[in-house]
């Protein structure tokens, strides 16, 4: 197929979302003000109590079955080498950059974790339905991608509110009791050669001391970290159905009862559909939203900004084409050219919506946020598009 008419393929689902953003920074004008802070605030609420897990568990239970959920294995090892390359790359950045403390957790979440939910759902089944599409019958491409595109979706949430929201929470928390915290002074009454003395006291105690001080140290570390993780977002609602719909999925009883149009508890499953059909345009919507944010004076270096975008559109992907080649040598991904697709597609994303989301709970680095976001999808119409092109290319 020709370079050009994949091209206007991939260009089709990008600019569907990037209308929809537009239109969520419209909305968020001062002079519109249908989704100002407040209001952004209930939806975000809504999206992640709601709408999400609702569209998590119903894709996941039409389309993950026992069959298939075994062939699948390799997409959450997939899913999770995007957030460790991602995260090591971010972790480099901020080094070089000299990024603020409180930002930390900001940027290397920004560089690890994808949008790997709706972006998927949009793109995946518009492909599909294109008559040029590579991949083949567009019902089953349709019926196979949705199911790709939901446990990627599934997989993706499950990282993002485990480890992406505890490292934001983390480097927040870690960023105030830093600058608050008071130096320990010596005591006033320590005469002056006393107080000249205390560095060599410190410094002639046993090596047995030293390991059990380095010890202590370390378990204060633990304990610290410990405190600051919420174990229980582990459970957070998008997990909890991401059990949810697999359970009902492979469970050929529960499958029976609940999903088809036959079935006598089909009510569940299409009501559960109707209120996750609302998750991608409201998540999309609150985007554009705190993208208003980013036309606006913010901490963020440019340096920082383009090193993000660097380590998004291009060494990710490119990452990302030796890993599935790596997977495809030793049989690990199978011959489905549409699952290859979507396994490379995993790498090229912007940066996941959700994080912004986060940000707003914790009130750590918004406008920031909103700048980085502003250029990640900016960039995503040529980005995403060339890239979705080009692994459309080398598959068919």
């Amino acid at each position: 197929m020709a370079f050009v008419e994949l091209f206007v393929v991939a260009l089709v689902p990008v600019l569907k979302t990037l209308i929809i953003t537009a239109v969520g920074l419209f909305l968020a004008l001062e002079r519109i003000n249908l989704l100002g802070s407040t209001a952004r605030h209930h939806l975000n609420n809504l999206v992640f109590y709601i709408f999400t897990p609702a569209l998590v568990a119903s894709s996941l239970a039409e389309t993950v079955t026992s069959s298939n959920i075994v062939s699948l294995w390799f997409m959450p090892v997939n899913i999770l080498l995007t957030f460790i390359i991602g995260s090591v790359l971010g972790w480099i950045l901020v080094k070089i950059t000299k990024t603020p403390i409180h930002l930390h957790g900001l940027v290397i979440s920004c560089c690890s974790a994808g949008n790997l939910g709706n972006l998927l759902l949009i793109i995946i089944p518009a492909v599909c339905e294109e008559k040029n599409s590579p991949f083949g019958d567009s019902i089953t491409c349709s019926t196979n991608g949705k199911a790709y595109a939901s446990l990627s979706m599934a997989v993706g949430a499950v990282y993002i509110w485990t480890y992406i929201y505890n490292m934001i929470r983390a480097s927040g928390s870690q960023h105030n009791n830093t600058s608050t915290q008071v130096p320990k002074l010596p005591p006033m009454d320590m005469d002056h050669e006393s107080q000249l003395a205390l560095p060599l006291i410190a410094y002639q105690t046993t090596h047995d001391h030293h390991q059990g001080h380095v010890v202590k140290k370390m378990k204060q570390h633990i304990k610290t970290w410990t405190q600051r993780i919420k174990f229980k977002m582990l459970f957070a609602p998008s997990t909890i159905a991401t059990i949810v719909g697999i359970l009902i999925g492979v469970s050929s009883l529960l499958r029976k009862l609940i999903i088809g149009n036959e079935a006598p508890l089909h009510v569940i499953d299409s009501s559960a559909s109707m209120l996750g059909e609302a998750a991608i345009p409201a998540m999309t919507l609150i985007v554009g939203a705190n993208l208003l944010k980013g036309l606006k004076k913010s901490e963020v270096g440019v340096w920082i900004v383009i090193g993000i975008q660097v380590i998004r559109y291009v060494a990710l992907p490119l990452s990302g084409i030796c890993v599935v080649k790596v997977a495809r040598h030793y049989g690990l991904v199978g011959s489905d050219s549409l699952y290859q697709f979507v396994l490379l597609l995993q790498y090229a994303l912007p940066s996941a919506m959700t994080i912004g989301t986060i940000t707003q709970l914790f009130e750590v680095g918004e406008s920031e946020c909103s700048v980085i976001m502003l250029w990640n999808y900016a960039l995503a119409s040529v980005a995403l598009t060339l890239w979705t092109t080009y692994y459309m290319w080398i598959l068919s």
